[in-house]
């Protein structure tokens, strides 16, 4: 019975009752319902269930080898999560990461475009609730926009499912061409929660902005569910690969220049994202392979450093690298920790990025495309960069921040040392992690051309750094905000409209004025008939004069309505 049920629904469902428990009990049941979620991937591939109403067959269960391997990450991620944010006793925030790992669970085994829609924007108001975590004007603001955008998404993928249901009269989640409308308005709904160039400022607008359990969560669903999208509906499309590489570019420099550490990890998020990307638009067998092992590794390991970042967080108070420095000394555990997932992100040879990021490199050898192949070993250079020695250097040393914080609370050491583990895991056993990837691996990550070359590459990017900031060139830590497309709504877009809305304020309250003056004079003029030429006198005619002034305001009412 429970492994037919469709894999997240038990979750997204028993997340609503956790608020009847107390705090400890909470923590076990969050933890039984994603056990139980995880039993249902026993049943097997196929289809599973559907349900005919309104004439559509929305197919609720269905299973394959492409949502296999993200299924089981997903569930990974829902767990550490669930661990990492033991100490927290909002409820709310529980229920919220509960209900959004299920959803973006269950968006995974969607048949239909109908289907996932419910589970996509499911995904977009539950995760909504975790940047309001954060619990500050700043979040409240990002919240806004960010639930604008995710619904607008959904929005993009609810008209095209509609299209292409009047046009076939089905709606399958199966491969689209981007030539048609459907497809197109699809492929854009993709496109945003995949943090396409131009479509990306949400996410480092809102992600830092969570409490720092939030943004662990938030880190590990909404933009690999994207990737997944596309990789169901859209492989093989040769614009993705020109997408994903400048997604893999761009990036790097505001990472280099930001000042908030967990900013920076929301711009190397959509650098990694680019890597994935690049491989849909491959489209071959190795470099789905690739996309889908890069998004494995990837939630563990940006994960593992966005915990160690909230640890930060949570001990301190801050993640601007112009406040931190010299926490190793009083938070080595994290700060391993952050180290393991800081190698693990620039791809060092027995860790879990390698062995899934050159799957990706392999495919654009085979395929010839030299431009796009240096393009992506450049990126992997800055992510050296910006993630692999920024985020522990200037959190864990740099220079002394005078700050002497307790160690991280054990549960979010737990957590972060799960993480790092499967991240070493990974590396060291890369031919059992390729067992769940969708197409057979002929592949062997450890061959000495490919660990020469990361090796070269490294050595590279590392004494660059080094000699940049021995120079005194590399950008310094300053206190500021750095905008990238997100300037268009956070600068741009109030700008143009706070004089729009202070012109029709200032027209509201003149023409309200005006009204006010015409009444005014209009009820004077009433009472001197009545009371002057005795047409009514007080006695017998207070009833009229209410009347005749409710005429005039119901005239004051209707005009000014018609006016504004």
């Amino acid at each position: 019975m429970i492994s037919s049920m469709p894999p997240g629904l038990i979750m997204f469902l028993g997340s609503f009752l956790i608020p009847l428990f107390p705090h400890f009990f909470r923590q076990i049941y969050m933890i039984l319902l994603i056990v139980i979620s995880a039993f249902s991937l026993t049943s097997g591939h196929g289809t599973h269930l559907i349900i005919n109403t309104m004439g559509i067959d929305f197919i609720i269960f269905h299973s394959d080898n492409l949502s296999f391997p993200f299924a089981v990450v997903f569930h990974i991620a829902a767990f550490l999560t669930i661990i990492y944010g033991i100490h927290n006793r909002d409820w709310r925030e529980n229920v919220a990461i509960t209900s959004y790992a299920g959803a973006a669970i269950a968006a995974l085994h969607a048949g239909d475009l109908f289907t996932l829609f419910v589970w996509w924007e499911a995904t977009a108001l539950t995760s909504v609730f975790l940047i309001l975590g954060g619990k500050s004007l700043r979040s409240y603001r990002s919240a806004i926009r960010y639930i604008i955008i995710q619904v607008g998404s959904g929005m993009l993928l609810l008209s095209g499912a509609i299209i292409l249901f009047h046009t076939n009269n089905e709606a399958l989640f199966q491969n689209f061409s981007i030539e048609t409308t459907p497809g197109l308005l699809i492929f854009l709904a993709f496109g945003i929660k995949a943090a396409f160039p131009f479509l990306n400022g949400w996410l480092q607008d809102s992600y830092p902005e969570a409490s720092e359990v939030g943004t662990v969560a938030l880190s590990a669903f909404t933009t690999k569910l994207a990737i997944y999208a596309l990789a169901r509906s859209f492989a093989g499309v040769e614009i993705l690969i020109l997408i994903g590489a400048l997604m893999t570019f761009f990036p790097i420099f505001f990472a280099v220049i930001e000042n908030d550490l967990r900013r920076v990890l929301t711009y190397s998020l959509n650098n990694q994202l680019g890597f994935m990307v690049v491989a849909v638009g491959i489209g071959s067998e190795l470099a789905i392979n690739g996309a889908v092992a890069h998004a494995f590794a990837h939630i563990l390991y940006k994960g593992l450093l966005f915990m160690s970042m909230g640890a930060v967080l949570y001990r301190v108070g801050t993640c601007k690298a112009s406040e931190l420095g010299g926490l190793f000394k009083h938070m080595p555990i994290t700060a391993i920790c952050s180290i393991v997932g800081a190698i693990s992100i620039s791809a060092f040879p027995l860790f879990s990025g390698f062995v899934a990021k050159s799957l990706i490199m392999s495919s654009l050898g085979y395929e010839g495309l030299t431009f796009i192949y240096f393009m992506l070993l450049f990126a992997s250079a800055g992510v050296l960069h910006h993630s692999g020695i920024k985020i522990p250097f200037f959190a864990f040393f740099a220079h002394e921040s005078g700050l002497k914080p307790k160690e991280a609370p054990l549960n979010m050491i737990i957590a972060m040392i799960i993480s790092a583990l499967l991240c070493i895991f990974i590396g060291i056993f890369p031919s059992l992690f390729y067992q769940i990837l969708p197409y057979e691996v002929n592949y062997q990550p450890y061959d000495f051309s490919h660990v020469l070359s990361q090796l070269q590459l490294l050595t590279f990017a590392a004494f660059a750094f080094i000699c940049l900031w021995h120079f005194k060139i590399y950008p310094p830590e300053l206190n500021s905000t750095v905008l990238n497309s997100d300037w268009f709504y956070r600068k741009m877009i109030p700008g143009v409209l706070k004089p729009v809305i202070f012109g029709i304020q200032n027209l509201n309250n003149n023409l309200t004025n005006f009204m006010l003056i015409i009444f005014n004079n209009f009820r004077k003029f009433t009472n001197n008939i009545m009371f002057n030429n005795k047409v009514f006198d007080r006695e017998t005619g207070f009833d009229t004069l209410i009347v005749v002034q409710l005429f005039g305001l119901i005239l004051f009412i209707l005009m000014f309505i018609h006016f504004v």
